[in-house]
C-alpha cells in the first residue's frame, strides 16, 4: 500500500478515536504519581495497533500468529485502560501472545530450554516497556528510535518485510502530533506501550535468531536499564512493586530538576541513538564480541543510572 494512503489513514484514524475518546469518557485523570496536570485522552496508542493491522491486510496477511498475539493483548491492554483489570487476568493473555509471536519466529515445543527463558523475557520486557510511559513524548520518540535502529539494519539484511517497521513507525508520528507537545493531547496507554513492545520482542528476537546477533538486545538499553534498575532500588527500600512512585530517573528529572517533559524524553532518545550507532556497526561481529559489549554498554549505564540518581537526591 502506498505510504502517503497509509499515512492519511492514520491520521484520520487518529482524529476519528481523539472524538470517540471523549465522548466515552476514556480520559486519563491525575493522581500523585501522574506527571501531567490535566485530564487527557487515554489509548492513543491504539494507532500502533491499527498500523499493524494495515500491515497484515495489505501484506496478504503475513505473520498471522504474531498479529493474533498482539491482537489478542491490545484488546486486553485496550479494556483496561478503560476499566482497569487485574494482572492476574492480563497476565496470561501476556503469556499467550508472548508463545504465538515465538511460534511465528519458528520455535516449536522441541525447543523447551529456549521457549521457558524468553517466555519469562518476553512477558517482563512488556511490562518494562509499560511501566516507562508516563511523560510526554518518552514511548513515541524512544519507540521511533528503537524501530528506526530496526529498520537500518532490515534494509541491508531483509529478515522482516520492512512495510510492518514502516507502518508502525508513521503511527508513531501521528500519536506524536498529539503527544509530543508541553500540553499532551492524548496519552498511548497501555494498549499503545505494550502493543509496541510485542513488536518490538517480536522483531527483535526474530533479528537475534536469524542474524545470531544478541547485541540486538541494546536497541531497548536505556529503557531496559532505567525500569530493571529502578526495582533493584525499590526492592532495596522495601518498596511494593506494584505501589505507585516517581523513582524512574526520566520522573526524577522532570519533578525534582524541573526539566521539561520534551527535554528528558530527548535525553532519553539521545542515548539511545548513540547505542544504536554501536549495534548497527556490531551486530556482525563474533558472538564473544557481541556479549562483551552488552556488558560494557550495560555497566556505563548503570553507572550513569547511579550518579544520576545520586546528584538528583542531593537536589532533593
Amino acid at each position: 500500500m502506498n505510504y502517503i494512503i497509509v499515512f492519511l489513514v492514520l491520521t484520520f484514524l487518529s482524529i476519528i478515536y481523539l472524538k470517540l475518546a471523549d465522548k466515552l469518557n476514556i480520559i486519563d485523570k491525575p493522581n500523585h504519581r501522574s506527571s501531567h496536570t490535566s485530564p487527557t485522552i487515554r489509548g492513543g496508542g491504539i494507532l500502533f495497533f491499527l498500523a499493524i493491522l494495515i500491515f497484515f491486510v495489505s501484506s496478504g496477511f503475513q505473520y498471522p500468529y504474531f498479529v493474533l498475539g498482539v491482537s489478542l493483548i491490545a484488546i486486553v491492554s485496550f479494556v483496561d485502560d478503560i476499566i482497569t483489570l487485574s494482572s492476574s487476568f492480563r497476565l496470561p493473555f501476556q503469556f499467550l501472545a508472548i508463545v504465538l509471536c515465538l511460534y511465528q519466529i519458528g520455535y516449536s515445543p522441541n525447543d523447551l530450554l529456549v521457549l521457558i527463558p524468553l517466555l519469562i523475557v518476553g512477558v517482563g520486557f512488556i511490562n518494562i516497556y509499560n511501566f516507562m510511559d508516563g511523560i510526554n513524548g518518552i514511548t513515541g520518540l524512544y519507540s521511533i528510535v528503537s524501530l528506526l535502529g530496526i529498520l537500518l539494519i532490515n534494509s541491508k539484511e531483509n529478515i522482516i518485510d520492512n512495510n510492518l517497521i514502516v507502518y508502525s513507525l508513521m503511527s508513531l508520528v501521528v500519536f506524536g502530533f498529539y503527544n509530543f507537545r508541553k500540553k499532551a493531547r492524548m496519552f498511548a496507554g497501555d494498549i499503545g506501550s505494550i502493543s509496541i513492545a510485542v513488536l518490538l520482542f517480536f522483531i527483535g528476537v526474530y533479528f537475534i535468531k536469524e542474524l545470531k546477533a544478541p547485541v540486538i538486545i541494546l536497541l531497548v538499553a536505556v529503557y531496559g536499564a532505567d525500569t530493571i534498575l529502578t526495582i533493584i532500588y525499590r526492592k532495596s527500600i522495601g518498596e511494593s512493586l506494584t505501589q505507585a512512585h516517581r523513582l524512574h530517573i526520566y520522573q526524577k528529572m522532570v519533578h525534582t530538576l524541573n526539566l521539561s517533559h520534551l527535554k528528558v524524553s530527548t535525553i532519553y532518545v539521545l542515548i539511545q541513538m548513540i547505542i544504536n550507532t554501536i549495534v548497527y556497526y556490531t551486530y556482525d561481529l563474533k558472538i564473544s564480541y557481541q556479549y562483551l559489549i552488552i556488558v560494557l554498554v550495560s555497566l556505563i549505564l548503570t553507572v550513569f543510572y547511579y550518579f544520576m540518581f545520586k546528584s538528583v537526591e542531593k537536589i532533593k
